[in-house]
């Protein structure tokens, strides 16, 4: 099919030839019954869509006789041109399926946001291993270390407000960690077994939920009112449950003091964390405004 001929299909099968090739690419296979329980179309419907796509892209599929399903393909060569802040929106929040092509903004939008570039093979490397509960090999720069070769068992993608990075296993170290998407040059998928102590319900960090209490600033918030009705509190208070390795990122975002008597100056500071006792033994509190590492202990 020629690229006049995709363009004459209905925006409705270009989109379920863009979530075709979104599923083969970043989870590595798809079946009938995901085109049929994602658009509600019939089977007969979605062999129509699968047919359709394998004429776009010949080599980016191959059918599976022993798991019915079709897999992707080795010689696997994308047919649309996905933007990377797209695609890390459909893996985290399930949306944003449609080809991106035709979409185009309601009202005026702009972001003052740095944009990092990002390798989407790269990132098809890590969400299959991610799928298939597999250890990955990557290339990855540090800012301690530099560029060095890593074998890490991926099973989880988080955005940290600034940057988005995969959760891991590292084999290196012996921990579970982070790493930066950006930093990551190179990743190929490895045939290693992997153990039981690299598996994420293994992640104290990450299986640990902190139930937290934010206010106004005491002392920096002319106003609470005002920050009571942006952050919707109730009764003058926020409370929300986060994820340990996620706890330290989100108290740098949102410039939320630690400090024990709310003692940050600063009109960045409009929030205070005032059960601190939350989050002791977080290990990324480094990251915290205000959160002194003896007091850690």
């Amino acid at each position: 099919m020629s690229s006049r001929q995709l363009s004459q299909l209905t925006q409705a099968q270009r989109d379920r030839l863009a979530f075709i090739e979104m599923r083969l690419r970043f989870i590595g296979e798809i079946s009938r019954q995901d085109l049929v329980t994602r658009f509600g179309i019939q089977a007969a419907a979605a062999t129509r869509d699968l047919g359709t796509y394998k004429e776009i892209g010949p080599r980016n599929l191959d059918y599976d006789t022993k798991g019915k399903v079709y897999v992707r393909g080795e010689w696997f060569r994308p047919v649309f041109d996905f933007p990377a802040q797209r695609v890390l929106t459909w893996l985290s929040q399930g949306f944003g399926d449609s080809e991106p092509l035709r979409l185009r903004s309601l009202v005026a939008c702009e972001q003052s946001t740095l944009s990092a570039k990002l390798d989407l093979e790269m990132l098809s490397v890590l969400t299959r291993a991610i799928h298939k509960k597999a250890a990955v090999e990557i290339s990855y720069r540090a800012l301690s270390s530099g560029l060095t070769t890593r074998e890490i068992v991926p099973f989880a993608l988080a955005d940290n407000g600034q940057r988005w990075h995969v959760r891991g296993y590292d084999r290196r170290s012996g921990d579970f960690r982070d790493f930066a998407l950006p930093r990551i040059a190179d990743a190929r998928l490895l045939a290693s077994a992997v153990e039981e102590c690299e598996a994420a319900d293994q992640d104290i960090q990450w299986n640990r939920v902190a139930e937290i209490e934010l206010v106004p600033h005491p002392a920096n918030v002319q106003h609470p009112d005002t920050i009571e009705a942006e952050y919707g509190m109730d009764s003058g208070v926020l409370r929300m449950r986060v994820r340990a390795a996620m706890a330290g990122y989100l108290m740098r975002h949102w410039n939320v003091d630690c400090t024990e008597d709310h003692s940050l100056k600063g009109a960045e500071f409009h929030l205070w964390l005032r059960n601190r006792q939350a989050l002791y033994g977080v290990t990324n509190l480094v990251l915290a405004p205000g959160y002194e590492p003896q007091e850690k202990a």
